[in-house]
This record gives C-alpha cells, structure tokens and sequence, in this order.
C-alpha cells in the first residue's frame, strides 16, 4: 500500500504576533461597531503568532489583484524549491523518482501551473504528471493526499509528490470590515509544505482507505469574492458548528475500515480554529490531547491552509513515538462545505530501490 512520508514544512520570516494583530485591527477599523467582538473572536483563536511574506505594513496595501498575484508566482519560485528537497530526502528519493507531481494553493493563480515549472527547473522528468488543485481550500490537503494513494493505487509502484503552497497573507483586505474578514485577516498565516507518498517502500502513514464528502447545500459557507483588490474571504457564522455533522462521516469511515473511531492512535486534523478541535474531541469521544499536534500548528503559525494537515503530520513524525502499525485518521475541512479524510497505519520500512539505482544495478558474477 502507498505510504505518505515525512513531510517538510516552512514558514516566511516575517512574523506578526497576536498582540501586533490586535494593534493593527485596532487602528485600521477604529470606531467601527463591529470592532470589539472581531476582537474578542481573535483572541480566542489560541493563535500567537503567524509567518508572512511581507511585513505587515506592506501586507496592509492595496496593490491590486495583478501585482498581488505577481508576489504570488515570485514568492512561491523562491520558496517551494528547497521545500521540496527536503521532501524526497525523507522519502529517500530523488526528483528523478517522482511520477506525478500535485500541487495546492488558494491563495494565488499561476497558469501553466506550478507544476509545469517545477519540472522544468527541479530535475523531474519530462513525463512527470501534473495534478493542480485550486479550489478546495483548507481541505486541499486531505485531498491531495487521497488523489496521491487514488494515483498509487491505479499505478502500483509508482511515486507522487504533493507541494502545498499558501500564501493567505496576499489575500488579507484591510478595507473589508465585516466579522468574517476582521477575523480571517487575524486567523491565517504563510507556509510552504511538501510530502511524498510512495508507492513501495517508506516510513510513515500507510493510506488504506480515503473518502470525500460535502454538507449539502453549505457552499456559499466558505468562498472568495474575486475582485480588483484580489480574492476577498468570506466566511458564514455557521461554520464553526460544522464538525457535528461531519463526525459521524468521520465515525463511518473508520468503522468501514473495521476501526473505532475514538480509538486510534493518532489524529493528523485541519485546525481551521479551535472549535474545530473541540467539537471533534466531543463529537468522537477523543481526548484533546490527542490533537496536540494540530493545535501547535495553529498556535504558532495560524491556519496556514491546506499546509496544516502537512505540519501537523511532521510534528507527529518529529514526536517519534508511534510504533509499527498504530493506527490513525487524515482529515482536511474546506469550502463546500467539503472533507477529505483517510485512515492508515504506521508503518517502518528499508528504503525500495529507486528507479536510478535500478538501472545502475550490475548482476553479480561469480
């Protein structure tokens, strides 16, 4: 079965904390009604601090969708490459080994994609398939990684690479004063993520089963209003409450797998915000503390997106005390309202010989 390695993950240099936050809202919606309760609602998001790609001065104007969307390609160039190294040294592979590359992000636009250049400037092969996703959101990466085990299936012995790139800081709008925005621009930050799922061989969550769903007719809930100023985040009041019915879909996949949900041994969630994780340790009988990892990932870079489900497995990884076969559960939220979710287990194992050194291999002679 294809297993997901480690990932590797980054986040921008340039760094705003709650407090800072809290300041810059104050002072760029001063006198406005809506003010005090947007800032009670950052407050309580347990976010401390976020990585952008701009200081927050620069970050506050209004270039325009054009020249936003040109930091976008820069920044992403600079960024991803040496991300993605870091990725398929923890596969243990190279760029050469990759048959599908996907790439993810909603915070900017590019076409041809991302994909297309970084197989132009990264060593892939000219053969190299090309997945973009756009448009899913937080629940991008959940999906990304379940198109990578679909890929895997249908492809045995073949290998996928999954970049997530989200700059949200570019879609911050200073000038949109309604609760959603006003807390948006104080939830999200910056990362770049990268993870390899290999078709044979690896060390890290073997993908067993994956599934999708959406909340019928919730998807005005979460979207983008594109306009000159770039894409403007809106967000319904009811999205918090959403976990209530995506548990029980989350209960149905394990059992379809034979598992108990409010047993498994880790838990890699989209930190959309910590209701989020409350709700979810209600709704499955799952101790918090079990979600320790993704409520890291929120409290020190912010939701940062489809990236998070990436960090929040490298925290995991880094923890190192998963044992052969624990069991576990993947699972992004986004607008649809929609989840991926994929249930798996741990698994140790020599590196497979890759593609190269099978072709440098010599028979022995005696």
């Amino acid at each position: 079965m294809p297993t997901l390695c480690k990932p590797a993950v980054d986040v921008p240099e340039y760094v705003i904390t709650l407090e800072e936050t809290l300041k810059f809202a104050e002072k760029t919606h001063a006198g406005k009604p809506q003010l005090p309760l947007a800032l009670r609602l950052i407050q309580n998001t347990g976010v401390k601090k976020r990585h952008i790609v701009q200081p927050i001065e620069k970050t506050l104007r209004h270039p325009g969708l054009e020249e936003r969307n040109r930091i976008f390609e820069a920044e992403s160039k600079k960024r991803c490459p040496p991300v993605i190294e870091r990725a398929l040294a923890n596969a243990r592979l190279t760029a050469r080994d990759i048959d599908a590359i996907i790439f993810v992000s909603c915070t900017g636009f590019l076409m041809p994609s991302m994909t297309a250049w970084l197989i132009n400037n990264m060593g892939f092969r000219t053969d190299t398939r090309q997945i973009p996703i756009a448009q899913l959101g937080c629940a991008a990466g959940g999906a990304a990684v379940n198109r990578a085990h679909d890929f895997c299936t249908a492809y045995p012995q073949s290998n996928v690479l999954i970049v997530s790139c989200e700059l949200c800081s570019l879609c911050y709008q200073p000038g949109d004063d309604n609760i959603g925005s006003l807390l948006s621009d104080g939830l999200f930050g910056d990362a770049v993520a990268a993870a390899v799922v290999r078709g044979s061989g690896g060390t890290g969550v073997r993908l067993e089963r994956n599934a999708s769903y959406i909340i019928p007719h919730t998807e005005d809930w979460i979207s983008y209003a594109v306009r000159s100023t770039g894409f403007h985040f809106q967000l319904d009041r009811r999205v918090p409450g959403t976990m209530e019915p995506l548990a029980p879909v989350l209960r149905d996949l394990a059992m379809s797998h034979g598992w108990d949900i409010g047993a498994l041994d880790f838990y890699i969630i989209h930190a959309g915000g910590p209701r989020i994780l409350a709700d979810l340790s209600t709704f499955l009988g799952v101790d918090l503390h079990m979600f320790r990892h993704s409520w890291a990932t929120l409290t020190e870079y912010g939701n940062i997106a489809s990236a998070v489900v990436f960090d929040a497995l490298r925290r995991q990884f880094e923890e190192d005390t998963m044992t052969e076969h624990a069991t576990g559960v993947i699972a992004g939220f986004g607008p649809g309202i929609t989840a991926e979710m994929a249930v798996g287990s741990w698994r140790t194992e020599a590196p497979a010989i890759t593609a190269d050194l099978r072709r440098q291999a010599v028979p022995a002679t005696l």
